[in-house]
């Protein structure tokens, strides 16, 4: 890995990433195979930002809705519910995941802010991105709902515009899996791991590690990726550090 930020000689790992943004999709805050939130994982993945958190590290967290809802899911299927009014109860969907995820990094120690795309004045904050830069600045622990607020934008993008909004130095992809694969390593025990790969290379292997808008809005802007496992305990903190660990995604080496 060549990127690099700020280091801080007090922390337990040399900081590569001052500033990150962490995508966790809606399943993460559910036992595998599950839907819903599970008290247990909320407080798992809660102590492994916290120690990102204690290693000076500044955290800005988009969380998906997939565990109580997709907004995709009533495409194509019926015409009952249009499918943008799905997406904004998909946008429901995360911050519902936020308000648990806030509460149970508070209960781990951590100041937090929920900062949703949407209007919900009565249970967070709406997102304004001078304010959001403020709380991460104050050492809070961002975590923003409903996306970019528009239906048929997926929450990866949302993790992309954010971090280019939040100058943050990379996109943690939080996954369930080591890295990116050549296949689904659930289907194919002989998948392929890759360690770097290029954003181009992403698009043409069509490797769905993100949607191609959010893969775009990184290349454009040179923000690197970097998808691991979260539920090996410490990765995440190992990740901020700049360790080797998953697959980075970035701008491809000068010749």
């Amino acid at each position: 890995m060549s990127q690099s930020a700020d280091s801080d000689p007090s922390s337990p790992l040399p900081l590569r990433y001052r500033r990150v943004v962490l995508k966790l999709s809606g399943e993460t805050l559910s036992a595998a195979g599950d839907r819903g939130i599970s008290g247990d994982e909320v407080a798992q993945i809660a102590s492994q930002i916290r120690a990102a958190m204690d290693s000076g590290c500044e955290i800005a967290v988009v969380i998906g809705g997939g565990n109580i809802l997709r907004g995709a899911q009533f495409s194509g299927r019926t015409n009952s519910v249009q499918e943008a009014t799905a997406h904004y109860m998909g946008m429901l969907a995360t911050t519902i995941n936020a308000l648990a995820l806030q509460d149970a990094l508070e209960a781990a120690g951590c100041q937090t802010r929920v900062m949703s795309a949407l209007s919900m004045d009565t249970i967070c904050e709406r997102f304004i991105r001078r304010r959001a830069d403020r709380h991460l600045s104050k050492g809070r622990v961002v975590i923003l709902a409903a996306g970019i607020g528009s239906p048929f934008v997926t929450t990866d993008t949302a993790a992309a515009q954010r971090a280019l909004e939040l100058n943050a130095d990379v996109v943690l992809k939080a996954t369930r899996v080591d890295g990116v694969y050549s296949e689904d390593p659930e289907k194919n025990p002989h998948a392929v791991m890759y360690e770097t790969l290029d954003y181009a290379e992403v698009i043409e292997k069509n490797l769905r590690v993100m949607d191609a808008t959010a893969i775009a809005l990184c290349r454009e802007h040179g923000t690197p990726i970097l998808v691991f496992n979260f539920n090996k305990t410490g990765n995440i903190v190992k990740a901020v550090a700049g360790e080797s660990v998953g697959t980075w995604i970035g701008p491809k080496p000068a010749q």
